[in-house]
């Protein structure tokens, strides 16, 4: 089954959770193309489809990308490969029927997400949540993830933070919006001895931003986003693959963007 397919039937299981609590849900679907990518081939398109929603109970993000390498073909996956990532958070304020903000915080949840892919990419993550009232953004989170690789990859468990966010501009008679996350592996040792290893899945940082134009408002069409930008995306030791001289594994490129929202 292609990745699309399995994304498209992630989100048609959801539909009938409804009934537990759907408050809101939003779909698109992403045409990249990019240059100067790192330890992949150079030159990729990817179509990505993604799913977000909010629920009596917390929220949930899906996204599944569908990865074509132009010009030569990877070692390892071929000529495509796929990778996705499925995150439910639980909101301790809605399931208690409290209010829990305090400060620039909204509330407080347990962040879960699991990562998939093609190959040994699976990966198991969870930790404490905060939605953050920051005045200007639509919205920003801030995860702190345990993460444990499936099976026994090295390294047997890292600590990860996540921030998210979204900030919107008016410009002309459309908007900017300004979106995207970073991943930070901020250690790289081997849980088992507590010892940073040459072999290990070394600390990372992946800033992975989305500046794009909606024309679909700007054409008039206020309910039918279509946004066109860019997609930036720098990966230090990208994969958790110590960059060297001898092979470059820091990633730093842009890429053109095309996005519907359905």
């Amino acid at each position: 089954m292609s990745p699309l397919r399995i994304g498209a039937l992630s989100i048609a299981l959801l539909a009938p959770a409804a009934q537990a609590g759907l408050l809101w849900h939003d779909e698109s679907l992403t045409y990249l193309w990019g240059d100067n990518f790192r330890v992949n081939p150079a030159t990729q398109q990817t179509f990505t489809l993604e799913h977000a929603s909010g629920w009596s109970w917390g929220d949930l993000f899906l996204f599944v990308d569908q990865i074509n390498y132009q010009g030569r073909k990877d070692p390892g996956q071929g000529s495509s490969t796929y990778y996705g990532e499925l995150q439910p958070r639980l909101s301790f304020g809605k399931l208690g029927g409290a209010d829990l903000s305090f400060g620039p915080v909204k509330d407080v949840l347990l962040a879960t997400a699991f990562e998939f892919g093609e190959g040994d990419s699976e990966s198991y993550l969870i930790g404490p949540g905060l939605d953050l009232d920051i005045p200007g953004f639509d919205y920003f989170q801030l995860n702190l993830y345990y993460r444990k690789p499936d099976g026994h990859r090295v390294p047997a468990s890292a600590w990860q933070i996540t921030p998210a966010w979204s900030y919107t501009l008016p410009l002309g008679r459309s908007n900017l919006l300004i979106d995207g996350y970073i991943d930070w592996v901020v250690n790289n040792k081997d849980a088992s001895s507590g010892r940073s290893h040459q072999s290990d899945y070394h600390a990372n940082l992946h800033f992975n931003p989305q500046i794009k134009y909606d024309l679909g408002k700007a054409l008039g069409h206020e309910a039918r986003h279509l946004y066109v930008g860019v997609e930036y995306d720098y990966w230090s030791n990208k994969y958790g693959i110590q960059d060297s001289k001898g092979f470059r594994a820091d990633q730093n490129t842009t890429s053109l963007l095309l996005k519907y929202h359905f």
